[in-house]
Order: structure tokens, then C-alpha cells, then sequence
């Protein structure tokens, strides 16, 4: 097997659970935030203590080798859809690509774990590279308000994404993410950044930001395993109440969050990079998963994320999809319950009471 060839392999799991290159990338250092359950003054956990170490990683890498399905090199997108200024009524979901999502409800503009970049990897010549364009282009975003950033995996944290993004406007967005983010994004130019831990909030306009528990991980580097949060987005909005999963595992944690927050009138769920399922289980949903989760969390309609762009895991590029069909299916529920768009692609709600 090539030598490069090998590297990409190596470099896809690493991306997603513990990356052992590049160092110097971490931002967090000792911090003083108040201990929890979720906390030891050291690092965070998750909620059951669910983890992966180095030989499952190792394992991982080298079944890899056999079992991943191929996927094509590249894949064409179909003419976006125009882009509003700004909604007032309702609210409006585009699908740009992999985790990002820009949604525009009660005259905000908001982007989701913002990726434009080429590659998701520490390194810029090797790692998961993109088999599909983003849908819409930066030069072609409105002006953003809003950026909510669910961990600091490549994948979603994206440091060139977010220097455009940040170039392309005279005022700096309102970024908010986890503790431990907030040095990395300012040092990106984002000088109002905020960092929550979980169940604190933040308003913006007639809109709230909630940062909530989710089960994941985090880290960039070898020395910065698990030293920032992760977690979802929970924004209560005058359209309604909508759920931004970021990545995460199948856990208590959604039916918790719809009994206090539900029903939910938009929620988005990654439906890909979930095999093969005794690595990925923990934090990664399947499709069966995200369906279970829509169900928990009294979502009206939810939006697929997170699959089809980068070759992350095993299955293949369609697999998502077909599996998501299937648990729609099995659970009784129409097909348009769960949106599945093509990069660049919108779909708008009106408000439900």
C-alpha cells in the first residue's frame, strides 16, 4: 500500500478521536473552572464514563485497512438554492455540507461548525480530504450574527474556515462554544468569543443559545485529550425551539433534553460515520440512532448532518441515507420527517403552535 495512502488511513480516526500530530495546535492549558461531575479539575467525561484509548484506536486503524468501502473520488452538487438576507417568518436551513448548516430564524443569521477547507486534518497534504464541494461558497454567506461551534475536532472546528469567515466582515460574528475554546477563537479573531459549560447560556437578539450535554470527545493534539468541552446547542427562537447535535453518541442525555426543552421544531443529527459500531458507538450516532433521538426529543422535523463529504469510517457514502430510510420505516414515521438535502439545498418551517 503507498506510503501516502497509508497516512490517510492513519489520519481519519485520529481527525475523529485522538490525534497524535501537530501538538502545538492545542490551545487549552489549566484552567480554574468550577469542578462538576463532568470535570475533575484536569478534564472533562462524559456523563457514563464511555471512552476510547490507544489500542481500540490501533485496532481500528488496521481493520480499517480491509473493511472500508470505497468511495468515489469526487461527486458533483446540484445549483444551490438562492440565499435570503435575512428571515423574519419562520425559519430557514440550508445544508452546506458535512456539520454546517446555516440557519436563519427571527432576523439571525447563524452557521454551524463552519467547514470550507479541503481536508479535515492537523496537516494540510494528508488526512480525509472532501469528495464534495461545499454548496454554498463564503463569498455567497449573508452577513453572519452567530456561529455556534459543537467540539474542536478538525472536522468542526475548522481554524481556515473561520479566518475567512471572520476577513469577510467588518464586525466579528458572536462565536460560542465550550470551555476551553475561547483563546483558540480569539486568537482566530473572533475577540467576543464566548465559552459555556454545559446548561449555561448565552442571548443574542430575541434568541437564546443553551450549551447542553451531548456524549463525545475532544482534542487536536497529544497533549489536549479531553481539556475542552464538547457538548449541542439547544436555541430558543421565536419560530421555535431548534437542537444542533454537533457529534455525539446515543445516551439519556436526548430524552432528558425533550422532556425540558421539547418539542423541538428543527433539530440537527448527524446520521454518518458510525461504523463500524464497537468503536463508534459511543459517539457517533447510526441512523437507527438518530431516528430514536428525533423520537426523544419531540422533534416536528429534523435535518441529517454530518455524512457524505469526508470518508471518515466504513460505511459507505450512500449507506446513511439508505439506513436513515429504513429506521423511518421500521418506526413507522413518513419520509420527509427527517430532511436529507444536498449540499447547498434549503428547506423553510413556518412557525407550528
Amino acid at each position: 500500500m503507498p506510503a501516502a495512502h497509508t497516512l490517510y488511513k492513519f489520519l481519519g480516526p485520529l481527525v475523529l478521536l485522538c490525534p497524535l500530530l501537530m501538538p502545538c495546535t492545542s490551545q487549552a492549558g489549566k484552567e480554574d473552572w468550577t469542578l462538576s461531575t463532568h470535570y475533575d479539575g484536569k478534564r472533562f467525561y462524559n456523563s457514563d464514563g464511555s471512552d476510547k484509548h490507544l489500542g481500540d484506536v490501533s485496532r481500528f486503524i488496521w481493520t480499517s485497512l480491509a473493511n472500508e468501502k470505497p468511495w468515489p473520488k469526487w461527486r458533483e452538487n446540484p445549483p444551490a438554492d438562492p440565499i435570503a438576507e435575512r428571515v423574519t417568518s419562520g425559519l430557514r436551513a440550508t445544508y452546506i455540507n458535512h456539520a454546517t448548516v446555516l440557519i436563519q430564524v427571527a432576523g439571525l443569521n447563524i452557521l454551524t461548525d463552519p467547514v470550507w477547507s479541503k481536508r479535515v486534518s492537523p496537516v494540510a497534504f494528508a488526512g480525509p480530504k472532501r469528495v464534495r464541494a461545499p454548496g454554498i461558497p463564503i463569498s455567497d454567506l449573508p452577513e453572519i450574527d452567530l456561529i455556534l461551534i459543537s467540539h474542536n475536532h478538525y472536522d468542526h472546528l475548522d481554524t481556515q474556515s473561520l479566518k475567512a469567515i471572520r476577513a469577510r466582515q467588518e464586525q466579528a460574528p458572536l462565536i460560542i462554544s465550550g470551555l476551553g475554546n475561547q483563546k483558540l477563537l480569539r486568537k482566530l479573531g473572533y475577540e467576543t468569543a464566548v465559552e459555556l459549560d454545559w446548561n449555561e447560556s448565552r442571548t443574542l437578539g430575541e434568541t437564546t443559545v443553551h450549551f447542553v450535554e451531548c456524549q463525545h470527545r475532544s482534542g487536536r493534539g497529544v497533549f489536549d485529550q479531553m481539556k475542552t468541552l464538547w457538548g449541542s446547542f439547544v436555541l430558543e427562537t421565536p419560530a421555535g425551539n431548534l437542537y444542533f447535535a454537533g457529534d455525539t453518541g446515543y445516551s439519556p442525555h436526548f430524552r432528558e433534553q425533550g422532556e425540558r426543552w421539547g418539542p423541538f421544531a428543527l433539530t440537527l443529527l448527524p446520521i454518518g460515520a458510525y461504523e463500524p459500531r464497537w468503536f463508534m458507538k459511543d459517539v457517533h450516532l447510526n441512523p437507527q440512532e438518530a431516528v430514536q433521538a428525533h423520537l426523544d426529543l419531540q422533534s416536528q422535523q429534523s435535518l441529517g448532518i454530518h455524512f457524505g463529504v469526508f470518508q471518515l469510517t466504513w460505511e459507505a457514502i450512500d449507506e446513511p441515507a439508505e439506513d436513515l430510510a429504513s429506521a423511518l420505516t421500521d418506526q413507522g414515521l413518513a419520509s420527509d420527517t427527517f430532511w436529507v438535502l444536498e449540499p447547498g439545498q434549503g428547506a423553510s418551517l413556518e412557525r407550528r403552535e
